[in-house]
């Protein structure tokens, strides 16, 4: 079973246990985000989830830092704005560009001070989904946590309120739809490579399907798609 075929069937079976149709109404039913072959960038969760409410939503900072913290979307907002235009590019040999707008991990950082011990960072995400990153990747300079896409608020469908970007890293390290950041001493075994895949997650060399382009590229080296 590949990559396509496993989210598809964990959307069949996680749609009716989370969604009964005698409770929800065809609107709400509606508002489900799923795995969609979108034109120009497509959408994939590891299950069928509601989207978060930004007015609500907070992230939950801990582990291993001083200054552990709940933050708001407003709290977020107040950091260092910055911006860039990167490539993401899935596992699935998909990608798409985008321009992102957030703020660099080294301002939330400066926040919470992770303690010398910490060497890595856990994510928590609405879909359950999680991974962990070194602090050494996440400090990266072209590394952004967005809660904004091609100028607008990031949109629930590609993560919103927050995900993080790591462009030389496959899709599955850009993790989305953030609840919580948790600064660890070890590294663990994110959600995919459960089923095989990299744990390091560098792109590597090889055809590349650009979906906002409707084109094919070969790339020649690893890391960040360069086009």
């Amino acid at each position: 079973m590949n990559r396509r075929e496993f989210i598809k069937l964990a959307a069949m079976l996680g749609v009716g246990s989370i969604i009964p149709n005698s409770f929800l109404s065809a609107k709400e039913i509606e508002r489900i985000l799923d795995n969609e072959d979108r034109e120009g960038f497509y959408i994939r969760f590891i299950k069928p989830i509601k989207p978060v409410n930004p007015s609500k939503w907070t992230l939950k900072v801990g582990g291993l830092c001083d200054n552990p913290g709940t933050f708001t979307l407003s709290d977020i907002k107040k950091f260092t704005r910055d911006s860039q235009v990167s490539r993401m590019k899935c596992v699935e040999s998909w990608s798409s560009k985008a321009k992102w707008g957030g703020f660099r991990p080294k301002t939330l950082f400066d926040v919470v001070k992770p303690k010398k011990q910490a060497k890595f960072l856990y994510f928590y995400s609405a879909d359950d989904y999680y991974e962990y990153i070194s602090l050494e990747d996440v400090l990266k300079p072209r590394v952004i946590f967005a809660y904004e896409m091609n100028d607008g608020p990031l949109p629930d469908e590609y993560g919103g309120p927050l995900r993080i970007l790591v462009p030389s890293k496959y899709g599955y390290k850009s993790v989305k739809t953030i609840l919580r950041l948790d600064f660890v001493e070890k590294d663990g075994t994110g959600y995919w490579s459960n089923y095989g895949y990299s744990k390091d997650g560098t792109i590597k060399k090889g055809t590349d399907h650009a979906l906002d382009l409707k084109t094919y590229k070969i790339l020649t080296k690893e890391g960040e798609p360069e086009y």
